[in-house]
């Protein structure tokens, strides 16, 4: 009913089909594609329709198979999507290598397209699994270079690399267009592992036999990457030239991602030349971009906290507040794709394997008895396994709530008790421990020496400048007006811990208080909570919390919560 539809609400507005009768099957595919691949989808969708009702007339499957395939590609998502349950449905029974693996990755493309990489992945294993069965080493090949660009979208770039390198340099039945795609790709997976020669030459070769062959769309692709590696190494103007003629271009065509990629590129490198103005007007333009096309990347989460800032400067609230909304709108969708794919990659690209292993087993296996008593120790085993970790994990949260009920006790005592005047870090005399006269022998540092290190150390914890960042053995050093070996040697010997747990812990010792007892503190989100504490990133802090206390973060400030209520 819906082609019917479609075939008559279309002609009755344009030629009717008598133009494409004279062309067989093979000939409309061919135009098909050629109409479809230069973006005049007008035409392509008046031949795909065209197509897909003379197949029904003449009551071919095979060919109505190939007429679903070409309708869905200029269709809208749910639309596109009925076409290819179509084109599942009957492509059931086909004895065929390339199904059904060809309908998952027409699927995968299609959710990739729209940006749900949560269903791409789902059918890009999918396809993995069936083209496995089939032999299929084109399907392989077309499922691995897709999960390939999964893995660069979760920041995996060796192994998005690993993937592009093998199926470019080392294959040879995949079509040009193909190969073009992967060698764009692989300067771009170059440039983000900072290998800047291997994408130079890359964005060279592609620049040259585009322009020379007069590709102009591919040459543009491979300009926002020479847009991209300028301004890696920080050659800002170079970069904007390169990105303003790819923004007049992409912007004729229907290439969201390049339209994209080209206005971030854009705003960084304005940001980069300290052009305030242009680097906003280019983020509002880039916005409105992402908010009507809901193409949502990574690399967003740098660059909405520079404009937030710039608003708070100028002191406009209302802007101000608007692109906060929308940067946490946008984090919270990156979070979840995030951590979906970071999670489902390792496992789900393996399960073919995995599959194709328990077909092994299952055919040595000489008859249904034996099946069912083996299949239901397995479930059973992984039953007692699940219970176990069950308890395990109940076993040692609660010990982690004992944990942190314990440091929130610890703080409250200290704080009932009155501290006594911190003396002044020059009238402090650190008594040094008796040591043998071997020891002593042994020791290149001199009393006076090691006097003056803990006095400067005291003082350093006193007024809380362990919580300054890019602190290191070295600059301390500076600070203390001794050097790295002696202040190591000292903090060592009198702390009795190397530099980095010695910094570690005066950091998470400050944390655990004022966390007790600052709420305001404690409302803050956690990466601003490892900032304030001199950490680079909300992880390195995490991981630092969880091994000084042995309790996670997370549940330290539910029980801090817990005590207040």
């Amino acid at each position: 009913m819906l082609l019917i539809l479609v075939y008559s609400l279309f002609f009755s507005q344009n030629k009717g089909p008598d133009s494409l009768q004279k062309y067989s099957y093979q000939e409309l595919q061919q135009k098909f594609y050629n109409y479809n691949n230069s973006n005049q989808t007008d035409h392509a969708q008046r031949i795909s329709t065209y197509f897909l009702h003379k197949a029904h007339l003449e009551k071919d499957d095979e060919q109505k198979a190939e007429g679903y395939v070409m309708m869905h590609f200029n269709e809208n998502l749910p639309n596109a999507l009925k076409y290819l349950d179509s084109l599942q449905v009957i492509t059931r029974k086909s004895t065929k290598p390339f199904y059904p693996a060809r309908v998952y990755l027409l699927r995968g493309n299609l959710y990739s397209k729209f940006y749900n990489v949560k269903a791409a992945l789902g059918n890009y294993v999918l396809t993995l699994e069936h083209a496995r069965e089939k032999g299929n080493k084109r399907q392989i090949a077309f499922a691995e270079i897709n999960i390939a660009y999964l893995n660069n979208y979760v920041g995996r770039y060796r192994d998005a690399a690993n993937t592009l390198k093998h199926y470019l340099y080392k294959t040879d039945y995949l079509d040009q267009k193909d190969y073009d795609n992967m060698h764009v790709n692989l300067a771009d997976t170059y440039i983000d592992l900072n290998k800047m020669d291997s994408a130079n030459i890359l964005i060279k070769e592609g620049l040259n036999l585009t322009s020379e062959a007069g590709r102009t769309y591919q040459y543009h692709g491979y300009l926002v990457e020479s847009g991209y590696y300028h301004l890696k190494l920080k050659k800002y103007q170079e970069a904007v030239d390169d990105l303003l003629q790819c923004k007049d271009y992409f912007f004729t065509t229907h290439d969201v991602r390049n339209q994209s990629y080209t206005l971030y590129y854009l705003v960084s490198s304005y940001i980069g030349l300290g052009n305030k103005e242009k680097a906003v007007e280019n983020f509002k333009l880039l916005d409105a971009h992402i908010k009507e096309k809901n193409y949502i990347f990574p690399e967003l989460r740098m660059i909405y906290p520079y404009v937030i800032n710039y608003y708070k400067e100028k002191k406009d609230r209302e802007n101000q507040l608007y692109y906060i909304e929308r940067f946490i709108e946008i984090d919270k969708v990156l979070d979840s794709q995030f951590r979906y794919i970071s999670r489902e990659l390792p496992r789900r690209y393996e399960k073919p394997k995995l599959v194709k292993e328990k077909e092994i087993i299952t055919h040595e296996l000489e008859n249904k008895k034996i099946i069912f008593y083996v299949s239901s120790i397995s479930l059973l085993s992984v039953l007692l396994v699940f219970i176990y970790l069950y308890y395990q994990s109940k076993k040692a949260e609660k010990q982690h709530r004992q944990i942190a009920q314990d440091l929130i006790q610890k703080v409250q005592e200290n704080n009932k008790n009155e501290p006594a005047p911190a003396p002044q870090p020059e009238n402090i005399m650190v008594e040094l421990p008796s040591e043998d006269p071997k020891e002593r022998n042994a020791n290149t540092i001199s009393e006076d020496v090691v006097q003056h290190i803990l006095k400067e150390l005291t003082a350093f914890e006193a007024k809380d400048q362990f919580l300054n960042k890019g602190i290191t053995l070295g600059s301390l050093a500076k600070r203390v007006k001794t050097n790295s070996k002696y202040l190591s040697e000292t903090i060592n010997t009198y702390k009795g811990k190397n530099f980095a747990a010695y910094l570690n812990d005066l950091r998470i010792d400050y944390a655990i208080r004022r966390l007790a007892n600052d709420r305001k503190f404690r409302s803050y989100k956690i990466q601003f909570i490892a900032d304030e504490l001199g950490y680079n990133n909300e992880q390195a802090f995490t991981l630092a919390f969880k091994k000084r206390t042995g309790t996670p973060l997370s549940i330290y400030l539910k029980e801090i919560e817990k005590s207040e209520n």
